[in-house]
């Protein structure tokens, strides 16, 4: 069958013979780059992001009893889900100075080998992920107390750096497991 030349049809067919013959490559498409997701959390002023994989929950700060002569920066022993979980407040194991409850602390659980135990500190930012190409080596201005934990730092434009920090180098560190006051 045979399209008559002039008619509606054949129109169609040449614009889209003339579009074919002279479209414009359509933009590649970025590849979305490596990034680094992790947990932000805040330490008195300091913002700090630890390995997802060394948080492996977040709590609001559960109803704690007390541990007979354990160090100052020990809180105590909640029942998590049946469960024993020992709550160490990290402000006061790094400076001495006790994290004070409010509605935006947390508490982070780590697994670290045998140890399962719970962090209390500030602020949860939740999940944020990072180009694997921002992360640089740990300024040299870092607070001495958080040095030994802090394997390099994250630049964001509009969040400043973030400390990452490692929570298998404070569950490993033997100041951290002595917690008989």
């Amino acid at each position: 069958m045979a399209i008559a030349e002039g008619t509606p049809f054949a129109l169609l067919r040449q614009l889209d013979r003339l579009g074919r013959e002279h479209q414009a490559p359509l933009p590649s498409r970025d590849e979305p780059g490596d990034f680094w997701t992790g947990v932000g959390f805040r330490l008195g002023g300091q913002h700090l992001v630890s390995s997802m994989d060394e948080v492996a929950e977040l709590l609001k700060q559960p109803e704690l009893s007390p541990v007979p002569r354990a160090r100052h920066w020990v809180r105590g022993i909640a029942n998590v889900r049946g469960n024993l979980l020992p709550v160490m407040d990290l402000n006061g194991y790094l400076h001495g100075t006790f994290t004070t409850p409010t509605r935006a602390s947390r508490v982070l659980v780590i697994h670290a080998g045998d140890l399962v135990t719970g962090l209390l500190v500030d602020e949860v930012f939740g999940m944020r992920q990072f180009p694997v190409e921002d992360r640089r080596w740990a300024p040299g201005d870092v607070d001495p107390a958080l040095a030994p934990y802090v394997s390099g730092v994250f630049e964001s434009d509009n969040e400043g750096g973030w400390l990452l920090f490692s929570m298998t180098a404070l569950a490993g560190h033997p100041d951290f497991m002595k917690v008989a006051g």
